[in-house]
């Protein structure tokens, strides 16, 4: 029997792997007309994934930062849900849950969650990172770009600043005016001056990247799918490892770190909320599971209500509401 947290997410994120998952709490996998929420085409089925995600309003509330309201989040929520229908709803929850955590939306900028067989996954983009940098309070602003074939551009590491390395974007030529990239780029400048080290990768060193380090890729590509982000958004992926070696050499924020070690899970196959600055959410995947399994019993069974966080914990005062959030 698993009885430590982790092993109770595992084992709730791991149930459901035929081709539509488990059932959701209370009735909600089937429509008026007896369709699944999985069924095929059914137009009413994000909206019942939906009414079921509102139920953990307060929980994403709980894990969205100040800074981010709910409507913007829950409105590129409703967006993905169409392209995660065969997948788990544990691991749906807990992959929107990771990805509130981090204040990103899933709107394809700054994240995405897709589906992995019947697994969620979230993924950060390179513009994710970003944003985060930004947050940790000590970059001014990040650079991070592609460097053509027919553009001008120099680096000399040994040379003085700033002329150890130059780039001239040339956004009025067209595509092919400009030629294939070559190179990426990422570098910040600091807040109170400086500039962080330029952090160069050519179109090998993201290959040998994806080869050695991206568990996603290898599985896209002994299946034959070939649909990894490796294979569908190759730019976007270099430009990401260029933002990820520049995190390992600019000051930066455990948060930062910890969308890295999220990524790696999610990449890895594994749970990633338990990644998260804030692993006690995942709980809330465990108790979704358990009533999901409930709800497909014979009978109706009593489910208990979700954990709240923070009861039983010593808090001091009640967090503070923040308007406009719902």
């Amino acid at each position: 029997m698993a009885t430590s947290l982790k092993d109770r997410v595992k084992a709730a994120t791991a149930r459901g792997t035929g081709p539509v998952g488990p059932a959701l709490d209370d009735g909600h996998e089937r429509t008026a007309d007896g369709e699944g929420e999985q069924g095929a085409g059914h137009p009413d089925g994000a909206e019942g994934v939906m009414e079921w995600l509102r139920r953990y309003e307060e929980h994403f509330n709980e894990a969205l930062p100040a800074h981010l309201e709910a409507g913007p989040f829950f409105a590129a929520v409703r967006a993905v849900l169409p392209s995660l229908s065969r997948c788990t709803p544990a691991s749906k929850l807990q992959a929107l849950l990771t990805c509130a955590r981090f204040g990103l939306i899933p709107d394809g900028q700054q994240a995405v969650i897709t589906a992995s067989g019947n697994l969620a996954t979230f993924i950060p983009t390179y513009r994710g990172y970003v944003e985060l940098m930004y947050r940790s309070g000590r970059v001014e602003s990040v650079h991070v770009l592609m460097i053509h074939a027919n553009e001008e551009w120099s680096y000399e590491p040994t040379a003085p600043y700033p002329l150890d390395f130059t780039h001239k974007p040339r956004p009025d030529l067209s595509k092919a005016e400009r030629g294939e990239p070559i190179l990426a780029y990422a570098f910040c400048r600091m807040k109170g001056g400086g500039r962080s080290q330029v952090v160069l990768l050519n179109r090998e060193d993201a290959e040998t990247i994806r080869d050695e380090y991206s568990e996603a890729y290898r599985r896209a590509e002994e299946s034959g799918a070939r649909d990894s982000f490796w294979h569908l958004r190759f730019d976007d992926m270099w430009l990401k490892s260029a933002i990820r070696r520049l995190e390992k050499v600019v000051p930066t924020s455990a948060e930062l770190r910890a969308l890295g070690a999220v990524e790696d899970a999610g990449d890895a196959g594994q749970l990633q909320i338990l990644h998260a600055p804030d692993t006690e959410t995942a709980a809330l995947v465990a108790e979704a599971e358990r009533a999901h399994r409930a709800a497909e019993a014979p009978q109706l069974v009593a489910v208990r209500p979700l954990p709240v966080k923070g009861k039983g914990r010593g808090r001091s005062k009640p967090k503070k509401n923040r308007g406009g959030r719902r």
